[in-house]
């Protein structure tokens, strides 16, 4: 009898302790579905911009050698300066064309190596520096057929070399760092502002050896007009007109490095309630490498496991905190995209190691789902592997329809394919999301008016009309703008989202709804130029239209 009520007890006991246990961190979804797009586009997908003709400008740079893609009509690049093949008649850049999932080949001038770039509010994408004999240079490139980049020439006043580029209101960009660059500058050049300005805050992040870790810092645009930056473990709130530091933040919890080559990732996370007096703006940023990480994979070739957490930063609060959480696994060299539902999808780059040559390890092939609005250890959901390791220089961005286009991936000083760990990836592929399953047809909104590339005014209101075969959830309806970002080395610039509208939906008839938005009301909330303006009924997104804001 005794041995039997033992028996109960410890059933009992370990029945309790069984329910006490918390929730894991996350789901095993195993959502999405992959694709592969194209085996090779000749070149690594360094670099990456979707323009307003659903076209993405691809490249990775001149100096890995000869690209498996040549240049058309036999033209060749003859440069004296460049450090690998002076006369060159591959191409190290493409146009790839999403409707047809074929791509042609682009004529760079000068070394586009590690470069930034933004697109202008005339939908014009400004890439600027790079190395050698391209770390000054601007080019340009339009979105029209068979257009190919202009090279304007050295007019930048500092090297950039791993910086960063974000939109200003007023549609200028302002280029941020570089390698031993601590400073800013604006473009396009104008009398009142042709100079450098120094950022003491860039010198600060850079640690004792000159080990950087604050390369291609983590820059947007806050709602009070001010840029948020973030460079190796702290952040800032800048006044860029008048060159001062407005708030210090507090370290990120741990203190190790996020930036480059310790290479986390971050997103701006979406704006709602942009008719309130004072809109809330929040940071969310992911993974990295621990301190010394880069410096013992560097040097002694002994590798360090990624850093398996993210944080929260509400930047509009007036005592603001970092909110740590742990994501399913570690990760460094992630890529963090915005999608339109508001929710954000980390995939790329590996669980151990950092950026750099040879530098990473263990490839994560799992992206995770993270749901923002989620309770704490209820926002992340494992999505399903792809086949091919996607390490330092991988590229990703969200597409008009709602898919990921993935690519890169090439830790060699050159172009290799054999005897090495992870060889040179020249494919393309698509992450599908679960919300492009056919089970959510019946649900999924197409939108009927406005029509595509209609031109918007600043605080206009706007019906937009939109179509769903199956019942209608008033309140779980909404409206997004996304801007599409530049985005290079984990890092999306200028990426951001904004919830316009939601719930009040008019039924029309004949499955038609109509509901009403109203546009940002400045350029601080929404800088000028090109957005995907997306309808969203229960977490399923329409297919995007291009407005032009302006």
């Amino acid at each position: 009898m005794k041995s039997t009520l033992r028996l109960v007890a410890t059933f009992f006991l370990f029945y309790i302790l069984l329910c006490s246990t918390p929730s894991p961190a996350y789901a095993a979804g195993g959502s999405g579905q992959w694709q592969l797009l194209q085996k090779s586009i000749g070149i690594v997908s360094m670099h990456m911009q979707l323009l307003s003709n659903d076209r993405v400008v691809i490249y990775d740079r001149t100096d890995f050698g000869r690209s498996n893609l040549s240049l058309p009509n036999g033209r060749c690049r003859e440069n004296p300066t460049e450090l690998a093949v002076q006369v060159d008649c591959t191409a190290h850049s493409v146009e790839y064309d999403v409707a047809s999932n074929t791509f042609r080949a682009l004529f760079v001038h000068t070394d586009v190596w590690c470069s930034s770039g933004a697109v202008a509010p005339d939908g014009r994408l400004i890439q600027t520096g790079g190395f050698n004999d391209g770390d000054r240079a601007v080019r340009i490139y339009e979105p029209c057929p068979n257009c190919d980049w202009e090279e304007v020439g050295s007019v930048l006043g500092a090297r950039r070399w791993y910086a960063t580029n974000h939109i200003l209101p007023d549609g200028r960009q302002i280029i941020i760092g570089g390698r031993r660059q601590f400073n800013y500058e604006f473009y396009p050049k104008t009398t009142a502002a042709k100079n450098v300005y120094t950022l003491a805050f860039l010198a600060q992040t850079t640690e004792p050896q000159g080990v950087e870790n604050n390369l291609y810092p983590f820059v947007f645009l806050n709602v009070d007009g001010n840029l948020f930056i973030f460079a190796n473990n702290r952040s800032i709130l800048f006044d860029y007109n008048k060159n001062r530091v407005v708030r210090e933040y507090p370290v990120i919890p741990g203190g190790d490095p996020r930036t480059y080559p310790s290479t986390g990732s971050a997103v701006l996370l979406p704006f709602k309630n942009l008719q309130a007096p004072n809109v809330e703006a929040e940071v969310l940023l992911c993974g990295g490498a621990p301190r010394g990480a880069f410096e013992n994979a560097n040097s002694t070739r002994s590798f360090v496991g990624a850093l398996n957490t993210c944080g929260r930063l509400k930047i509009t609060d007036p005592n603001p905190q970092w909110v740590m959480e742990k994501m399913p696994g570690p990760r460094v060299m992630g890529d963090m995209l915005l999608l339109p539902n508001g929710n954000v999808l980390i995939l790329n780059g590996g669980a151990v190691g950092t950026a750099g040559w040879e530098l990473g390890r263990n490839p994560v092939m799992n992206p995770f789902l993270y749901r923002p609005n989620n309770p704490i250890k209820s926002r992340f959901e494992l999505q399903n592997p792809n086949g091919i390791p996607r390490m330092y220089h991988s590229t990703a961005i969200l597409l008009r329809d709602g898919r990921v286009l993935v690519g890169g991936s090439n830790p060699h000083i050159g172009y290799s394919f054999s005897n090495v760990l992870f060889p040179t990836e020249l494919s393309l592929e698509a992450f599908s999301p679960s919300y492009l399953d056919a089970r959510f047809a019946s649900v999924r909104p197409k939108i009927e008016a406005p029509k595509s590339s209609s031109e918007l005014k600043y605080a206009q209101k706007l019906k937009v009309q939109f179509l769903v075969t199956g019942s209608v959830v008033s309140d779980l309806v909404s409206v997004t703008m996304f801007a599409p970002p530049f985005n290079t080395h984990s890092f999306s610039m200028n990426q951001r989202i904004l919830v316009v509208g939601s719930g009040n939906v008019t039924i029309l008839g004949n499955s038609t709804y109509e509901i009403e938005i109203t546009t940002p009301v400045s350029g601080i909330l929404a800088p000028p130029g090109y957005y995907l303006l997306f309808v969203v009924h229960q977490e399923i997104p329409s297919e995007g239209i291009w407005v032009h804001l302006i």
